[in-house]
């Protein structure tokens, strides 16, 4: 007989940052499939006994193709298992959630899901920055830096060079300066704030202020490395509550 899957939003890094249905469906697993991303923290939180299969995946290095990964589901389900597939973050923004779904769902496997806290919401608590605020900022735009096989980014730069938008940016260390270029080609100003914070919400957490036509060179610098998200946009100029100069002075201080 078929069992299920649960495709579980973990949240950005802290444990704490878990919702109530997410750590219901991870302590009734039998086995988990985890991500890379996923804490040891939370992983900590399965149900005595589970099996642990990590399928993560790294820049340019994935272990278990995504192709393997819907059949491990596939398979545990039809051994009669309930999967929890632990994804860091939503499994739903930028987290294949969908994809994995369509196929289990095309194959009879029953999905339930969990959401989880992305990781800008979870960045803009930790930093007090918001992705949206009165006067500054009316929309929020979520956007991956990445494309599938290194393919080169064909973004709609036009759109996104929006100065009344928050833009962030998913998994855009290695082409943030080809995205800040986009931009700028739009009339997006140099001098727009950028905040860069990797491993958001974790004990981890790094943060860099910069602009726009500097941030490249500044990350390079500092040697931040994936996970890293991107807010750009006027509300950076809120973080800590001073002035966007101050910060830059500081940061190139």
């Amino acid at each position: 007989m078929s069992g299920k899957v649960f495709l579980i939003g973990a949240g950005p890094g802290d444990p704490e940052l878990m919702t109530l249905r997410a750590l219901r469906m991870l302590r009734e697993a039998d086995v988990v499939v985890c991500d890379r991303l996923v804490s040891e923290e939370i992983l900590a939180m399965h149900a005595p006994g589970a099996r642990l299969i990590p399928v993560g995946k790294a820049p340019k290095c994935h272990t278990v193709p995504q192709d393997r990964i819907n059949q491990i589901l596939l398979e545990q389900a039809r051994a009669g298992h309930r999967v929890a597939r632990l994804k860091g973050g939503d499994p739903m923004i930028f987290g294949r959630g969908s994809e994995e779904a369509a196929f289990l769902m095309g194959h009879g496997i029953a999905v339930e899901y969990a959401p989880g806290i992305t990781a800008a919401q979870g960045a803009s608590c930790s930093t007090g920055v918001p992705l949206t605020h009165r006067g500054l900022a009316t929309s929020v735009q979520y956007v991956t830096g990445h494309r599938q096989a290194d393919k080169v980014l064909d973004l709609d730069w036009k759109r996104l060079a929006d100065p009344d938008t928050t833009l962030v940016i998913y998994m855009g260390v290695a082409n943030i300066g080809q995205i800040a270029m986009g931009l700028m080609t739009e009339n997006l100003p140099g001098s727009t704030p950028v905040l860069a914070v990797g491993k958001a919400t974790t004990p981890d957490e790094r943060r860099l202020v910069s602009r726009l036509d500097r941030v490249a060179a500044d990350v390079r610098a500092a040697g931040l490395a994936a996970p890293t998200l991107f807010i750009i946009g006027k509300v950076v100029s809120l973080y800590a509550e001073r002035p966007v100069a101050e910060l830059l002075e500081h940061a190139h201080g």
